[in-house]
C-alpha cells in the first residue's frame, strides 16, 4: 500500500451552492477535495486505501446518507465519516454514530466547525494508515531497519542514517540514553545490519548480576574452580566469538573487573576461572549507559581507559517526549501487538486522545509507552475515558490510608520512598543505595520484602 501525507477529502452533497462553497473553503485550508453530487458516483471512486476523509449529507435522493455510510463501513470501516444534517435531527444523528460515523454538523453550520471536525477525522485515518503501511511491512520478507526503530520524527531518522553508516564497521559503540528509550534495539540494529548479522548477539545487564558471580558470568569458569562450580561454564565474552557482545548498563560493573574488561578488550583473549590456558576473543562490543559515564569517571568510580575503549564511537538515544511526534505510531502500533497477543479486538485511538498522549512526559519512554498500549487494549473501561484513567492510575498508587496501623503506614511509607528513588534513578540500585545510605543487602532485602522489581523501574 503507498501511503502519502496529502490531506485528501471525499464531499458528497446534492445542493450544488452548498457543496462548491464548502469545497472552496476546504481547499484554501490545504485539502484535496473530490466532490461528487450524489454517493452512489462518489461510492465508485472509494477504495479500502482511501486516504482520506468523507463529509456527506444526510438527505440526498438515490442513496441517503446512511446508506451510504453502510456502504463505506462495508468497504473500510475505518475511514471516517462526517455528516451533515438538518438542524434538529438529533434522533437521525445518534443513529449515525451508533452506525459508525466519525461525527455529525448540523446545518447550517460555520466553515471553521467544519474544518475542527475535518482535522480531527483527518489525523484519525493518518495514524490508521500509517499503522497498516507498518503492519503490512512487517509482515512482509523485508529487513529495513524502519522494522526494527519505529518512527518518521527526523531524531529517529538521523538515528537510523548513523546506525546504518557504522553497522558494517567493528569499531565499538556507546549508546547513552534514558531508560527505556530502546537501546538494546539499537544495539541489536548495530548487530543484524552488521559484518557479523550471522554471529550470536549475546545481552548481559551489568546491573542485574550479583557482583559475587560477575566474573563467572563474563569470562566463564572451569568445573571446581571455586565452590558450586560443578561443571566447565562458557562465559558471555566467549559465547559471543564471532558475534556481537552487548553490555548494558556498564556503568554498575566493579571496578574490580572493569581492570580484567579492558584486559581482554586489550589482548583480544580472555581466561576461565580457574584455567591457564587464554581463549581468543573475536566480537564487536557495544555498550550502553543511562547516565554520564565521563562523571563517573571522574567521581572515580569508573575507569576512564575503559571509557575510552568503548567508546570510539557514540550514539545518544532520544528520549519519548523529543519525539512526540512518534507517539501516536508507536502506540498504535503497541495497541496492535497486544491485541494480537491477547486475541483482543483491534482498537484505533480516538482522536480526542492524542491530545493526552502527546501532553504526557513519558518518565519511562518506550518502555511506558507500551505498558500504557497494553493496558488500553485489556482495559474493559470506555473507549472515551479509557486513555485518561490509564494514565492517572500510577498517581493513584502508594495514596495513603489513616485506618491502617501505625506499623502497616510505616511500612507503606518506606515501600513508597523507595520506589520513588527507583523510579528518580530508572532502577539504578548504586544511586538508590547512595541516595538513601542503604547497604546493598538492606536494599536488596528491602525490595524483596515488597515485592519490588528493578527492572519494573528501567
Amino acid at each position: 500500500m503507498k501511503y502519502t501525507n496529502e490531506k485528501l477529502l471525499l464531499l458528497v452533497d446534492d445542493d450544488n451552492d452548498l457543496r462548491v462553497a464548502t469545497a472552496q473553503w476546504l481547499e484554501l485550508c490545504d485539502y484535496k477535495v473530490l466532490s461528487f453530487a450524489d454517493a452512489r458516483s462518489a461510492l465508485e471512486a472509494l477504495t479500502p486505501g482511501f486516504t482520506g476523509v468523507v463529509v456527506t449529507d444526510v438527505r440526498m435522493p438515490r442513496m441517503d446518507g446512511m446508506e451510504f455510510l453502510a456502504s463505506i463501513n462495508a468497504l473500510d470501516p475505518d475511514i471516517p465519516v462526517v455528516l451533515i444534517t438538518a438542524h434538529g435531527a438529533v434522533d437521525l444523528a445518534v443513529s449515525a454514530m451508533r452506525a459508525g460515523a466519525y461525527d455529525f454538523i448540523e446545518k447550517p453550520f460555520e466553515p471553521e466547525r467544519l474544518l475542527e471536525v475535518v482535522d480531527r477525522a483527518s489525523e484519525k485515518r493518518q495514524l490508521v494508515m500509517e499503522n497498516r503501511a507498518l503492519k503490512e511491512k512487517l509482515a512482509g520478507n523485508g529487513t529495513d531497519i524502519e522494522h526494527k526503530l519505529i518512527g518518521n520524527s527526523d531524531a529517529i531518522r538521523r538515528l537510523r542514517d548513523e546506525i546504518m553508516d557504522i553497522a558494517a564497521t567493528d569499531a565499538p559503540v556507546l549508546i547513552l540514553g534514558e531508560t527505556g528509550t530502546g537501546k538494546e534495539i539499537v544495539a541489536r540494529c548495530l548487530h543484524e545490519f552488521g559484518s557479523r548479522c550471522k554471529g550470536r548477539f549475546v545481552a548481559v545487564n551489568c546491573g542485574a548480576i550479583p557482583e559475587t558471580v560477575f566474573e563467572s558470568e563474563l569470562f566463564g569458569h572451569e568445573k571446581g574452580s571455586f565452590t558450586g562450580a560443578d561443571q566447565r561454564r562458557i562465559g558471555r565474552f566467549e559465547y559471543a566469538h564471532g558475534g556481537s557482545l552487548f553490555l548494558d548498563e556498564i556503568g554498575s560493573m566493579p571496578l574490580a573487573l572493569q581492570v580484567k574488561v579492558l584486559r581482554a578488550l586489550q589482548e583480544r583473549e580472555i581466561t576461565r576461572i580457574g584455567s591457564n590456558e587464554t581463549q581468543p576473543l573475536d566480537l564487536r562490543l557495544i555498550c550502553a549507559a543511562n547516565h554520564d559515564l565521563l562523571a563517573e569517571c571522574a567521581a572515580g568510580n569508573f575507569r576512564e581507559d575503559l571509557y575510552y575503549r568503548i567508546n570510539v564511537v557514540e550514539l545518544r538515544v532520544p528520549p519519548l517526549r523529543k519525539r512526540k511526534e512518534d507517539i501516536p505510531l508507536l502506540f498504535d502500533y503497541f495497541a496492535g501487538l497486544a491485541a494480537t497477543d491477547y486475541r483482543r479486538p483491534e482498537v484505533v485511538l480516538h482522536s480526542r486522545d492524542l491530545g493526552l498522549l502527546l501532553s504526557h512526559e513519558w518518565p519511562g519512554n518506550i518502555r511506558e509507552l507500551k505498558n500504557i498500549a497494553e493496558r488500553y487494549v485489556l482495559s474493559s473501561l470506555p473507549q472515551d475515558q479509557r486513555l485518561g484513567e490509564i494514565l492517572q492510575q500510577p498517581l493513584k498508587e502508594g495514596a495513603g490510608n489513616n485506618s491502617l496501623s501505625l506499623q502497616d503506614q510505616l511500612r507503606q511509607h518506606e515501600r513508597l520512598l523507595l520506589e520513588q528513588a527507583l523510579n528518580r534513578h530508572h532502577g539504578d540500585i548504586q544511586a538508590v543505595m547512595e541516595e538513601l545510605d542503604l547497604p546493598r543487602r538492606t536494599l536488596n532485602e528491602k525490595m524483596s520484602r515488597f515485592g519490588l522489581d528493578r527492572k519494573d523501574f528501567m
